[in-house]
């Protein structure tokens, strides 16, 4: 029995990484990268819904079913997002962060805002940001140069964030005010106005093997390194940190904490809302 039980977990581990190869072969997703008990999490899903046994069944699914291969990556990268979501940390990056920032470059020439959003979904955390920004500086925004850049590897997500359009679920934590301002009701969707939208730019690009971004004043990287090996976080954390200009902001998830070199390069600047300063 217990041959019989080793055989079978040895050939469940090989059907694994087979499965993992064909992902990052079809998909080009690296599934190295992720933690295997979130990423097994997430293939379990899609192998109840297929009715596929095991591993190795479903990777047949897979190479027989290229519509499989779509689902699968909507299920990879599937977040639960909506407008300022953990109220608290918004609040902070309200009275505290963008106004420090825009005081420091209030006395520059070019008063350029720099700002990246990592890990971006479907653009709402950009969009709250542009909200924030239009709502602080009003008629005066016409005197900043605002880039915001959200990244994702997600392309379905990326024409959702472009496209601007959002649901009752993604707006519970949208106030009064912004709704009335910066939203135009469709039915039961909303879409953003074109003055916030202009302000945000969203483009494919993975943070793990993708080119270097650097030059930005605030990057906002939440809930996402959550799910990455620890070697992978320290790595990460310090690429946020040379991606920062000197003085410069770096948002993270509640959940999330500093790791590596990176734990004493970064100065506490709000320890409980996980934002820290270059």
């Amino acid at each position: 029995m217990l041959k019989t039980a080793e055989k079978h977990a040895t050939k469940e581990d090989t059907d694994f990484i087979m499965l993992k190869s064909v992902i990052k072969d079809r998909l080009g997703f690296n599934c190295e990268y992720y933690k295997d008990s979130h990423f097994k999490r997430r293939i379990d899903v899609r192998l109840r819904a297929s009715g596929a046994k095991d591993y190795g069944e479903y990777v047949r699914i897979l190479k027989d079913n290229p519509g499989e291969l779509d689902i699968l990556m909507d299920t990879l990268t599937v977040n639960v997002t909506n407008f300022f979501r953990n109220t608290e940390v918004y609040d902070i990056v309200e009275k505290e962060v963008l106004p420090a920032v825009i005081k420091a470059k209030s006395t520059t020439s070019l008063r350029s805002i720099k700002i990246w959003s990592a890990g971006c979904s479907i653009g709402v955390e950009a969009y709250s940001i542009a909200m924030l920004l239009h709502h602080i500086l009003g008629d005066n925004i016409r005197k900043y140069n605002i880039t915001i850049t959200g990244t994702d590897i997600d392309k379905a997500s990326l024409q959702q964030a472009q496209q601007g359009l959002y649901g009752e679920v993604e707006m519970k934590d949208v106030r009064p005010a912004f709704l009335k301002k910066y939203f135009v009701q469709q039915g039961n969707h909303y879409q953003i106005i074109d003055e916030i939208r202009k302000m945000a730019h969203f483009k494919s690009h993975d943070m793990i093997s993708g080119p270097k971004m650097k030059g930005f004043d605030i990057i906002f990287c939440r809930n996402v390194t959550i799910y990455f090996e620890k070697e992978l976080q320290e790595k990460l954390y310090m690429d946020f940190y040379d991606g920062l200009n000197d003085n410069g902001f770096f948002v993270m998830g509640k959940t999330e904490t500093l790791l590596g070199p990176s734990k004493d390069r970064f100065k506490p600047f709000n320890a409980k809302e996980r934002i820290y300063n270059k």
